[in-house]
């Protein structure tokens, strides 16, 4: 991934409240498909200039040709607020990103973590970041699977959390498979297989388990076949389901008590 900075010259009268607006419509189109990572673009007012720092999966994320129609039109809302559209200065590769994937993979999987900055979407061998502009949506952009994983990310700190509120309904919520995050997830997974033509798996996340004796024979919550894997994929998943297109790994809780 790379940092980036956008500089919006101001071209006609405008004031901070509209420029702001503007170049704030113009951010949320391009992170909710995918070619701005995070949430936050701190943004300075240079005088004849705004100047925003980004992170983007590739060089030619901002290209127009990346563009959702939303993208497009909050471009034009820029010089109806008095701004030329955006300037693109790379900065350099982003040391503390992850690698994104250099071509779209033949299989994927919506995998992330509440410590991640990247796409949901990742290659099912490598788990390398997909730029989610590179996929077709079943909708005008990808904005239904970034508030997922905004939803998914903030359960995951949850329960992660060393004195933890809502442990329960957090852990409940990302490792049943019929919980209504998951529910959510898996749906959109099908989304993208149906509109890519490709197989988009899952990622069932698996952090404690009542019975760490059994967790390496656990069947597949789905259809109750055997799922497990010869040798994990992408050194994290010890499951694969095929029909069910869903991914898994032993609880993490029996990995470190040792009891696979």
């Amino acid at each position: 991934m790379y940092l980036a900075e956008l500089r919006f010259k101001i071209i006609a009268d405008t004031n901070l409240t509209a420029a702001e607006q503007a170049i704030r419509g113009y951010m949320e189109a391009l992170i909710f498909n995918g070619q701005i990572i995070g949430r936050e673009f701190p943004t300075a007012w240079q005088q004849d200039a705004f100047a925003s720092r980004v992170v983007i999966p590739t060089e030619d994320a901002l290209q127009p040709r990346w563009h959702s129609s939303r993208g497009r039109q909050a471009e034009q809302q820029l010089s109806l607020a008095g701004l030329a559209y955006p300037q693109l200065q790379l900065l350099g590769q982003d040391l503390l990103s992850q690698a994104t994937c250099l071509a779209l993979p033949s299989q994927c999987v919506i995998f992330t973590s509440f410590a991640d900055t990247c796409s949901p979407v990742r290659c099912a061998d490598t788990l390398q970041p997909v730029p989610l502009y590179w996929l077709k949506s079943a909708t005008a952009d990808h904005e239904a699977l970034i508030r997922w994983q905004l939803q998914f990310q903030a359960l995951d700190e949850i329960q992660l959390q060393e004195q933890r509120v809502l442990q329960k309904v957090a852990e409940n919520s990302l490792q049943q498979l019929n919980s209504k995050l998951n529910r959510m997830g898996r749906q959109l997974a099908r989304q993208l297989s149906k509109a890519n033509n490709s197989d988009f798996y899952y990622a069932l996340y698996s952090g404690s388990s009542d019975n760490c004796s059994q967790e390496t024979n656990k069947c597949c919550p789905g259809c109750g076949s055997d799922w497990r894997l010869n040798a994990p994929q992408a050194e994290v998943f010890d499951f694969r389901c095929e029909p069910c297109l869903l991914l898994s790994n032993i609880a993490w809780e029996c990995q470190s008590n040792n009891g696979e």
